[in-house]
């Protein structure tokens, strides 16, 4: 087949250049931010399911009301000392 010159690409279709450094990071840092503002809720809300799921288990078979609530509180705890691990320092 002879090229004549054409774009086999459809029309407004291009392809872009390597991405410089800047562009690069700048991309990558969004990226993080992103990342950092869905996981921080999804560790508490975690927390709080799991811990309180334990809780109320706890409480079910015990009879004691009090072990969900504190199984509430250590999770939140929990979650918020993971955070702080993980993007606090």
């Amino acid at each position: 087949m002879i090229s004549r010159g054409y774009s086999t690409m459809p029309a407004g279709c291009y392809r872009r250049g390597a991405m410089s450094e800047k562009e690069r990071s700048q991309e990558n840092e969004g990226r993080a931010f992103a990342d950092a503002a869905w996981s921080v809720p999804s560790y508490l809300i975690s927390g709080m399911l799991i811990w309180g799921g334990l809780g109320w288990l706890a409480s079910r078979w015990t009879g004691a009301v009090v072990l969900f609530p504190i199984g509430l509180i250590i999770g939140v705890v929990l979650a918020i000392y993971l955070v702080y691990v993980k993007y606090g320092r």
